[in-house]
Parts: C-alpha cells; structure tokens; sequence
C-alpha cells in the first residue's frame, strides 16, 4: 500500500511538472517580448526541446531577420528541425539558410547538412532513390565548396555509402529479372527477362565501374547469358551459346577464385556440345 502511495506521488509530481512546463511555454509564446522569446527558444534547444524550440523559432525567423541573430535563429531552426527527425524540413531549412547567407558564419555547417538530411531521409534500396540521388548531390556541392572542410572524410564516406545503396537498387532489379526467368508476363514490348538482366547488369558496371559488387553483376550475365542461349529458337541457339561460352571464360579471368568457377566451366562444356557441329 506504501509503494502504492509512493507511485501515486510521483506520477502527481511529473503531472505537475509537465504541466507547469507546458503553462510556461503557452505564456512565452503569447507574450510579445520577441528577444525574450528567443531566448527562451534556445534554451528550449539546449535542453532537447526541440518540438518546442522549432514553433518558437519558425515565427522568430521572419522577425528577426535583418537584426545579428537572424544567421542563429534560422541556422538553429534547421538544427532543431535535424534533431527531431523532421529531415525533409531540416534540408530545406539548412538550404534557405546557405543560399541567404553563402558566406555566413554557419555557412559551412549549413551545406554539409544540406546532405546529411537527405541522407538520413534515404529510403531502403528496393523503393525509388530520387533523395539518394540528390543527396549525392548535395555532398558533392559541399565537397566543391569547403575542399579543406574538416567534414570532408565524412561527406565522401557517407556518398561512399548512398553510391552503394544506388548500386545495391540496381543489382536487386537485375536479380529480380533474373528470377522471373521464362515467365513472360512482363515482356509486353518482346525480349526476355533473361535479356533484361543483362543489360540492366552491364549498364550498372558501365556506371559504377569499381563497385564492390562486380563479381555479382558477371554472375548475373553469365548465368543470364547461358539461359537465353539454352531458351532461345533454333536459328539463334548456337549464336547465343557461342556469346555464352565467351562471357564464361572471360568470367573465369577474371575471378579465377570465384565460387562461381564450377558453374562456368559447365556452361563452358555444355556450350562446346551445342556448338561443336
């Protein structure tokens, strides 16, 4: 019964506290002491309040523009709006605030997060990579601007990362046509998906020519080939096949170790067969 009254106080006490907090942000609000205001607004930021600091800060951005703290209420918002997960916001903010104040004192800040928004925004690699793409963008601006920024290392290691992801999008595509196979249902302009796998697969190397996945992409096109060839009609079978043979052995030189090797040099054989007359 003891511990009982105990949790009843305490829960009394934070609804006191939250109350008494939320009755002190209504009367800041209201009051028309704009520097009390913001500073009340940057405590709110030091102190993790970042809900609160942003509704602060987006109607102190307009009123003190023009005055020495319009370059810290609009840099700070954009913060505020990083760290309560509100990226798309934030890049925008971030945005308006390098392209205001180019030189600015947190100009350098500014364009870095500009990337770093979008970065955090990304969605996984199956789903559309438009924001991958622009944050791509976005960090190669600020490479460009602040080539000396100690912030450098973590801008290219973190395109580094979104490349991958890009590159991850298309081998997934790829492997998907892959695994449909013969089925035809999605050929509605002719080809095959087998065909369709090996030229999503070689335009990924064309443009990512030193990725991390490049044994994949060839496994792709080698099984890819062989399977047009063992699919295709009679006039094309030992045309296909020869092309098959050939991205067989060029596979074998270049990834001699590759768990793939067997698999290669059964469709290697199996091509000679086809092709031998």
């Amino acid at each position: 019964m003891r511990e009982m009254k105990k949790h009843v106080i305490s829960l009394a006490a934070l609804a006191l506290l939250f109350s008494s907090c939320a009755s002190e942000f209504n009367r800041v609000y209201k009051t028309t002491d704009n520097d009390y205001r913001y500073e009340f607004a940057k405590e709110c930021f030091a102190r993790g309040k970042f809900n609160q600091a942003i509704t602060l800060l987006q109607e102190l951005v307009t009123i003190q523009k023009g005055t020495d703290n319009a370059q810290e209420c609009l840099y700070m918002l954009a913060m505020a709006e990083y760290c309560d997960r509100d990226y798309e916001s934030a890049s925008a903010t971030f945005k308006k605030y390098y392209q205001t104040y180019p030189k600015g004192i947190f100009a350098e800040q500014a364009a870095f997060y500009i990337g770093q928004s979008l970065y955090q925004s990304t969605p996984e690699p199956r789903l559309d990579q438009s924001a991958t793409v622009n944050a791509i963008s976005a960090y190669q601006d600020f490479l460009d601007f602040f080539p000396e920024s100690q912030l450098k290392e973590k801008a290219q290691s973190r395109m580094f990362d979104l490349t991958d992801k890009l590159v991850l999008k298309e081998y997934l595509s790829a492997k998907l046509y892959y695994n449909l196979g013969d089925y035809f249902g999605n050929c509605t302009n002719g080809g095959s998906n087998f065909e369709a796998c090996i030229v999503t697969s070689e335009n990924a190397l064309k443009t990512y020519p030193f990725t991390k996945m490049r044994e994949d992409f060839a496994i792709l096109i080698m099984k890819s080939k062989y399977e047009l060839a063992r699919q295709s009609v009679e006039e094309k079978k030992v045309e296909r096949y020869r092309d098959a043979e050939d991205e067989c052995y060029g596979f074998i030189n270049e990834y001699p170790e590759s768990p793939e090797r067997k698999t290669a040099e059964k469709y290697i054989k199996r091509c000679k067969e086809i092709t031998k007359d």
